[in-house]
């Protein structure tokens, strides 16, 4: 599968963003896929991840201000992202893994199909 993420920009602290993870190659809404986060000089960090439409898992540092949720018709993965914090700042990556009805890891190192990054800034 080939993941192409978008939807990143500048916003100011409070504002809100929506980010698209469009998949090609294959139907993916039984295979987990998840959005990551990189800021500079930091580890690539767990921010939500989806398996279908109901097995669902966030960060506790996004929980009740990021929704993940997916278009099967599309075959696309949404990240609304409301009320943005400076800290939210980095390259966004979302990811798939490759293994059908899997459980949602936390773990970059467990999917294998990548997106390119959207950059994402929040100021203050």
């Amino acid at each position: 599968v080939q993941l192409q993420a978008s939807g990143g920009g500048s916003v100011q602290a409070g504002g809100s963003l929506r980010l698209s993870c469009a998949a090609s190659g294959r139907t993916f809404s039984a295979f987990p896929t998840a959005w990551f986060r990189q800021a500079p000089g930091k580890k690539r960090d767990f921010v939500a991840g989806i398996r279908e439409t109901t097995y669902i898992l966030y960060a506790d540092s996004v929980k009740g201000r990021f929704t993940i949720s997916r278009d099967n018709a599309k075959n696309t993965v949404f990240l609304q992202m409301n009320s943005l914090e400076p800290e939210d700042t980095a390259v966004y990556y979302c990811a798939a893994r490759s293994i059908t009805n899997a459980i949602i890891r936390r773990d970059a190192n467990a999917y294998g199909a990548w997106g390119q990054g959207t950059q994402v800034t929040v100021s203050s």
